[in-house]
């Protein structure tokens, strides 16, 4: 398989050569889906090569591209509503338009290829799969925003990733994408790899930021420090996610109103669904966006949950997202479209889902079933948090940590009713109270999960264990969480 020889590869220290590397196909793509990003993932007899690219058309919108205005790209990706994939939601070509319009220093654009949320795992098949969508993408967005230098900020633990865009950039110079003079047209552009140590606070686009620049990735205080006006080198910055920047290629080539009428209004475009958890079918899926619903994405796409099991509760965009209960009712609309809703109804698309009090995120939905303790889930997500903590808010800094170890107690049969109580006033003295939204990623899990499944969480506590409470209140005033 590939990746066997990838790593075979790596450590015979041998140059890699994408010619050599032929996928062999994967699985089939659901009829639900509407493959257009994923195009090329697990395709029968494709490769990761300049040569396969254009054989199936590859640069083509590029040379389309560099035909037109950049204001046009910026017009036609407004029209479009591309929403960023990467958690926020953003309009893309509204941030596009932040970049001061008397600007003289540079323009910079930086792919956000972090993907460090827990339940997400797009991006990296496409920059295994198919990277030169994504420096297409990139090209014709540096184009538009007049960015003439670009990096991909890639994890530490995507090695092999990092291997495969060096080799795409290397094929995009050769055949005249990249570099001087891009196609004739005067444009010159830049992209360069650059590998992070693999922490979550680097998905932060000012943590980014400053990791780029070699330093500690403490989030920046925005205003005034807006990518957009105040970036890399506190000059104009453009963060798009993977996902986000390959839509601008697709943009181009049927226009923006064309593009905008899949998916549904204000939710336009389809968007890569990362399925884990207690399904039949765990994996990636493309899909329209708002036209599959939770109950058609776990029953239908993903096979069910397993055998003699029941749905629990479902994270439906990440780890960070609020989860959301299987037997809750949402409203839905406003007014006279208002209606109530199951969770087995709830459009996939950003404002349904926030509607019901959670949101799309990065779009990795975590499916559990009763089998699971939440005790244990609302553990293992309180670790990962406390561990990734970049440490700049004492609010964060310590609240993370204190929320990791009340839950410890409760998985371990040591806390007390009163604990409970002690961790959701803990995530809600983080909640709001810090520099980056860090601090909102690690509340709102505990936030919803004590709010949820109060009952479950009591449970495993004892009664008898509430004496232990003092000290532990105490050293929580002390550190201003309580």
């Amino acid at each position: 398989m590939w990746k066997d020889f990838l790593k075979n590869t790596i450590k015979a220290g041998k140059k890699l050569v994408m010619s050599d590397i032929r996928y062999i196909k994967g699985k089939e793509p659901h009829p639900r889906e509407t493959r257009v990003i994923f195009k090329n993932v697990d395709r029968e007899g494709w490769d990761p090569s300049i040569d396969c690219y254009m054989k199936d058309g590859g640069y083509e919108m590029l040379k389309k591209g560099l035909k037109m205005t950049p204001d046009e790209i910026r017009e036609e990706v407004k029209t479009a509503g591309l929403r960023g994939r990467g958690g926020a939601g953003f309009p893309a070509g509204v941030k596009w338009g932040f970049i001061p319009p008397n600007n003289e220093k540079p323009v910079y654009l930086i792919c956000n290829a972090d993907e460090s949320e827990p339940g997400t795992f797009k991006d990296r098949y496409i920059i295994h799969q198919d990277p030169h969508q994504l420096i297409e993408g990139m090209v014709l967005s540096c184009f538009s925003v007049g960015a003439h230098l670009a990096y991909i900020y890639i994890r530490e633990e995507f090695p092999e990733g990092a291997q495969i865009l060096e080799k795409a950039i290397e094929e995009a110079h050769a055949n005249g994408f990249l570099g001087k003079n891009i196609q004739g047209t005067g444009f010159d552009l830049e992209i360069y790899v650059h590998r992070g140590a693999g922490a979550y606070i680097c998905g932060e686009e000012t943590g980014l930021i400053e990791s780029l620049e070699g330093k500690r990735p403490y989030p920046r205080i925005k205003p005034p420090y807006f990518p957009a006006a105040m970036g890399l080198y506190l000059c104009p910055t453009i963060v798009n996610n993977v996902e986000t920047l390959c839509h601008v290629k697709h943009i181009i080539e049927v226009g923006g109103q064309a593009w905008a009428k899949t998916g549904k209004p204000n939710n336009t475009g389809t968007r890569i669904l990362c399925v884990s958890g207690d399904v039949k079918k765990p994996g990636y899926y493309e899909v329209q966006v708002g036209h599959v619903t939770m109950g058609e994405l776990i029953n239908d796409i993903c096979g069910g949950l397993k055998d003699g099991r029941q749905l629990k509760a479902v994270i439906p965009g990440g780890s960070s997202a609020k989860v959301l209960r299987a037997d809750e009712t949402f409203t839905v609309g406003r007014g006279d479209d208002a209606k109530e809703i199951s969770i087995w109804d709830i459009p996939m698309d950003f404002d349904s889902l926030a509607a019901c009090g959670s949101m799309a995120g990065s779009g990795g939905v975590i499916v559990i079933d009763d089998s699971r303790s939440i005790s244990w889930v609302l553990n293992n997500i309180n670790s990962f948090y406390a561990h990734e903590s970049c440490g700049q808010c004492t609010p964060c800094r310590e609240g993370s940590l204190w929320m990791k170890k009340i839950s410890d107690r409760i998985v371990a049969g040591k806390a007390s009713p009163e604990d409970i109580d002690t961790l959701e006033s803990v995530a809600y003295n983080i909640d709001g109270k810090t520099i980056c939204a860090f601090g909102e990623a690690c509340s709102w899990p505990t936030e919803s999960f004590v709010a949820k499944f109060r009952d479950e969480l009591t449970a495993d506590t004892k009664e008898d264990l509430s004496g232990d409470i003092v000290n532990q209140e105490s050293e929580l005033a002390a550190a201003g969480l309580k």
